[in-house]
């Protein structure tokens, strides 16, 4: 096993990583590993100068600041773990100077749009109609993640208490209230469910061959639909996750309780949206007020 492998395997049973970051780890690391190659280095060269040209490399390919900052955290992650187990004395990815990053707010779709959509726009009244209806609203009205909405069984659901279980990263679960329409939506959708696929397993969501959803199914659902509503680039089923934190703390949700919605680990993740409320009081006070 190589030193990578090794470092995986960590991030997977001990760290327990989702499959999706393991690749991004390792799709990081084999670039960097190739870099290394093509400039005549054997092995991974982990020197402060290897990795510094690395980065002056991927800024002269034009890529965005943000994907060479994630590189460079996966890089320090390895480095973080070859030092633990006694392979490695420092981290020289901590002096590389990293280029700067524009503030990025989270993109979300406005309250009209959300309304509009789950209000007036038919979906259909069969199978995939209630499902499709179900995927949008369920990611809106819980800001869970698209994994954790694939992951989702029908013993999830509670009914009885108002509430669904949802295994987030690291397979840490946390539990998030279900308002009493959505609840009656689940229900509409189960009795669907049975009807197209009585043999089905305990998958909540399902393709149309009766197996588990899976991600890029959940992405062109999303995508469709949202797309509808809003002229954002992005479409995809975290604009939801967005579009849930925002509302919530827009109409005065804690955002502490929208951090344990959320499952994040720590408040500074949560935080970002307090960005996009700023804005939306901003905008209110610059029309409102007579001297604004």
């Amino acid at each position: 096993m190589t030193g990578t492998d090794h470092f995986l395997a960590y991030l997977r049973t001990e760290k327990r990583y989702s499959e999706n970051t393991l690749i991004s780890y390792q799709k990081d690391l084999e670039q960097y590993h190739a870099f290394c190659h093509e400039n005549g280095k054997e092995g991974m060269d982990l020197f402060f100068k290897t990795i510094r040209n690395w980065v002056v490399s991927m800024m002269e390919q034009e890529h965005a600041p943000r994907t060479i900052h994630r590189k460079l955290s996966s890089l320090r992650s390895y480095c973080k773990f070859l030092i633990r187990i006694g392979e490695l004395e420092s981290d020289p990815v901590e002096k590389v100077l990293k280029p700067k990053m524009n503030k990025r707010l989270p993109q979300f779709v406005d309250v009209k749009g959300m309304n509009h959509l789950l209000d007036q726009y038919d979906f259909g009244d069969d199978y995939f109609g209630v499902r499709n209806r179900l995927v949008i609203n369920l990611l809106y009205q819980t800001g869970m993640r698209r994994s954790e909405l694939i992951g989702l069984k029908c013993s999830s659901v509670d009914m009885g208490q108002g509430m669904v279980k949802v295994l987030g990263k690291r397979s840490k679960e946390r539990i998030i209230p279900l308002g009493r329409d959505l609840g009656v939506e689940i229900d509409r959708y189960l009795v669907q469910r049975d009807k197209a696929f009585p043999d089905a397993g305990d998958a909540l969501f399902l393709s149309a061959k009766g197996l588990p959803a899976y991600p890029q199914l959940v992405y062109r659902i999303v995508s469709k639909y949202i797309g509808l509503v809003t002229t954002l680039e992005k479409t995809s089923p975290h604009i939801l996750r967005h579009t849930f934190a925002t509302h919530m703390l827009n109409n005065g949700a804690d955002i502490n309780a929208i951090k344990e919605l959320l499952g994040h680990a720590s408040l500074s993740a949560t935080q970002v949206y307090t960005h996009n409320s700023f804005e939306k009081l901003k905008s209110i006070y610059n029309q409102a007020h007579p001297r604004a």
